[in-house]
């Protein structure tokens, strides 16, 4: 049953690249791609052979060892529809034995690309202990059963967890949260190699402790035996067999609860009631804004919007060294929070058609948006500008900062009235990833956001100037300038947009649904 499973693993990667030429090609060049990080990575536990230093080589394969495991076992809580070709799912109604089947998909998780290259890896830390074949024998027995508890561990997590990681509220949050780190990607990397070089010389401490825990206790295992420390060896051994027992146990009863509930059963859901239509005024600007609201907690493109603001004051953190760069955080969250609502027609897609035949009046959408947009933009950047004025102790900056904030927060959702009213085209549609290119998507529709943006920043710079004179030179007749003109002029854009927007929007709506729904 074991070897069958095997092949039918082996047989739906094969249909599965008949079916379509691009996973060909992809698998070309992921296959490429590995086998240049196993020649690497073999190349690299030769080198640490070839030298006579075990604590070096103790500290490398550890560490190393351990990121492989961590790896194996949180990537796929993210990466949905990984691996997914022998779900357990697929055997409620077989008449296989759960310890067999358990066994089979175990074995089964070794076939592809990361199996090959975590076995052929692991195999390959032999090769550093050499010098000593006690050692290079026990590197074998570490790297057999650090396999095992990559792939063990891996399966007893995310059987586990299947109930929770398969809601679509878990994919929505975690798609949002593995775009961060990417956003982040320069500073992260500066970060990391300025702290280990920092604590480099507290490493080989960190991968002595690391070497008793679960996920390190397989890779400690040879280094051990090659010092001549057998108690610490056989310490070694009991940890990682005991993982990997206590991981088989985990997988093996969720397996049980797995196989008998049923398909699609998640976390209980939670009755809402009305919502913010409970707590809104019974107008159509009430409805419509609480249709706006509900969309920012629930749909993930505008969480994806609420997401990115620790992101930018992060980014102005980096670059300003915590500076008083950090203080225009809160401008900058203005600035996005507010245009974000230039696609707020384009966001409801085909939906948008229960506005048109209603009919909502323009007036009406426009108001009932903004105020959706204005209480969540408020609140994002209300906590921004706290969060930056505490950290930087520049307290006596607090009404500029926050005046030229919402000035431009105001600004920005007058403006965004006015546009989203007059122009649509393609964005991620809903239950999609915020973070997707949509088909349709063209250079002229850059250039226009690019415009939009361009004038959006001409209607916020005599609030913004004011601002940050008044923050850099203290002067208290700035100051006064700024906590008047800054929110004046926001409003005075906010009131003319929405009225201007809603004369677009009476006369353009029809014409705003046929261009969403040739978007499909």
């Amino acid at each position: 049953m074991v070897a069958h499973l095997v092949r039918l693993k082996l047989a739906l990667l094969r249909g599965g690249l008949r079916r379509s030429t691009w996973r060909v090609v992809g698998l070309v060049l992921g296959g490429a791609y590995t086998a240049f990080l196993v020649v690497l990575a073999v190349a690299g536990l030769v080198a640490l052979g070839v030298q006579r230093d075990q604590e070096l080589a103790r500290t490398v394969v550890v560490l190393g060892g351990t990121l492989l495991v961590a790896g194996w076992w949180l990537l796929p809580l993210v990466a949905f529809g990984v691996d997914s070709t022998l779900d357990p799912d697929r055997f409620r109604l077989f008449p296989v034995r759960r310890r067999t089947l358990l066994l089979g998909l175990a074995v089964g998780g070794l076939v592809g690309l990361p199996g090959v290259a975590t076995t052929v890896i692991s195999a390959a830390t032999a090769l550093v202990w050499w010098r000593t074949p006690l050692a290079a024998v026990a590197a074998l027995v570490g790297a057999a059963l650090g396999v095992a508890l990559c792939v063990v561990g891996s399966r007893a997590l995310t059987t586990l967890l299947a109930p929770l990681v398969s809601g679509r509220r878990f994919r929505e949050v975690a798609a949002v949260l593995a775009f961060v780190p990417l956003i982040l990607a320069g500073p992260i990397v500066i970060g990391v190699t300025a702290g280990l070089s920092a604590v480099a010389d507290a490493l080989p401490g960190v991968a002595v402790v690391v070497g008793w825990t679960p996920l390190g206790a397989p890779w400690a295992l040879a280094a051990d035996v090659a010092a001549g420390a057998w108690l610490a060896a056989l310490g070694k051994l009991a940890v990682a067999c005991a993982s990997v027992a206590l991981g088989a146990l985990v997988w093996d009863r969720s397996m049980a609860a797995a196989l008998v509930r049923p398909p699609g059963a998640g976390p209980a859901a939670r009755s809402t009631g009305l919502g913010f239509f409970g707590r809104l005024p019974a107008t159509p600007t009430g409805a419509v804004a609480a249709r706006c609201l509900t969309y920012w907690v629930r749909d993930a493109r505008y969480a994806g919007a609420v997401a990115v603001v620790p992101v930018m004051v992060l980014l102005l953190w980096f670059l300003g060294r915590g500076g008083t760069s950090l203080l225009w955080a809160g401008l900058l969250v203005a600035f996005v929070m507010g245009w974000s609502l230039s696609t707020d027609v384009s966001s409801d897609y085909t939906a948008f058609w229960t506005h048109v035949a209603a009919p909502v009046d323009g007036r009406a959408d426009r108001a009932g948006r903004a105020l959706a947009g204005l209480l969540v933009g408020g609140a994002a950047v209300l906590v921004t500008d706290v969060v930056v004025l505490a950290g930087s102790g520049r307290w006596g900056a607090t009404l500029p900062v926050l005046a030229g904030s919402l000035g431009v927060l105001l600004t920005g959702v007058g403006a965004a009235s006015v546009f989203s009213a007059r122009v649509v085209y393609p964005v991620p549609k809903p239950g999609e990833s915020p973070f997707t290119t949509p088909q349709g998507s063209s250079f002229a529709t850059m250039v226009t956001q690019w415009v939009g943006m361009l004038v959006l920043g001409a209607l916020c710079l005599p609030g913004v100037a004011l601002a940050v004179a008044a923050v850099l030179t203290g002067n208290a007749v700035l100051v006064a300038l700024t906590v008047v003109v800054a929110p004046g002029v926001g409003v005075a854009v906010l009131l003319g947009g929405i009225r201007l927007g809603a004369r677009e929007y009476d006369r353009r709506a029809p014409e705003l649904l046929q261009a969403l729904r040739s978007f499909a």
